[in-house]
């Protein structure tokens, strides 16, 4: 286990990480189209859940493959000041959105990436007319597309703490991406188990564009003060 991380560290940057306005974003429209298609909440239920499985696997091989990566070809350490430095860079920008949302630069999907969803997810409903077990398989592919195309939104915090894990070994890094990966999916599992229940995907997306300037700060400052402690914590081993 590296001493420059904590298991309140992992599950803070995962939660910061899954709190994250693109996250929800894509998500809630994701439901609302599927409550269009498929009526039943039940099916809009496994839905949800087909595709926070599919987030989850393909953010937990993302981290392995990066950590192996970085550990194998002996570049972790660049890797680490690379991911503190990103980690800096994002928390300013977040915090830009706090003050003045929308002004200027913002983290965000990849260009032509929501355009890329819409067209994917339109999939779903003519494929549920002929052969409604393959929409489930769409759903699942939009959760490993949505994690590539969200990346410059969502992995500052990902980055730093797969910086962390890499300097120590592979096997340690196992169960700390595990549970961090739990944690980022929560959300969506928790939002999936709310439109089950009967709340609307208009309500969800109202509350988020309510909240978002205040989801970017939060991340904004976590993010700060992660980089900083990074660069603190290696400065304090020479």
């Amino acid at each position: 286990m590296p001493t420059e991380l904590t298991l309140p560290i992992v599950i803070a940057a995962a939660a910061v990480d899954s709190i994250n306005p693109c996250v929800f974003g894509v998500l809630i429209f994701l439901i609302a189209y599927m409550t269009k298609i498929f009526k039943s909440p039940r099916r809009i239920l496994i839905g949800g859940l087909v595709y926070s499985l599919a987030v989850y696997l393909t953010y937990l091989a993302l981290g392995f493959g990066i950590i192996q990566l970085t550990i194998s070809i002996g570049i972790s350490n660049f890797f680490y000041w690379l991911a503190a430095s990103v980690a800096i860079l994002a928390g300013l920008l977040e915090l830009k959105d706090f003050f003045w949302y929308g002004k200027g630069f913002s983290l965000q999907l990849i260009p032509g990436g929501a355009k890329r969803i819409k067209l994917y997810t339109s999939q779903i409903e003519k494929v549920e007319k002929k052969h409604p077990a393959l929409s489930m398989a769409i759903a699942a592919f939009l959760g490993v597309f949505v994690v590539f195309v969200e990346l410059p939104c969502t992995g500052a915090p990902y980055f730093a703490i797969l910086a962390l894990l890499a300097k120590g070994t592979y096997a340690t890094a196992v169960p700390y991406l595990l549970l961090y990966n739990l944690v980022f999916v929560f959300p969506l599992l928790v939002m999936s188990g709310l439109v089950y229940s009967g709340v609307s995907s208009e309500a969800l997306e109202s509350w988020r564009k309510r909240h978002r300037a205040l989801l970017r700060g939060v991340i904004g400052v976590f993010l700060l003060a992660l980089g900083i402690y990074m660069i603190y914590s290696i400065r304090a081993t020479f």
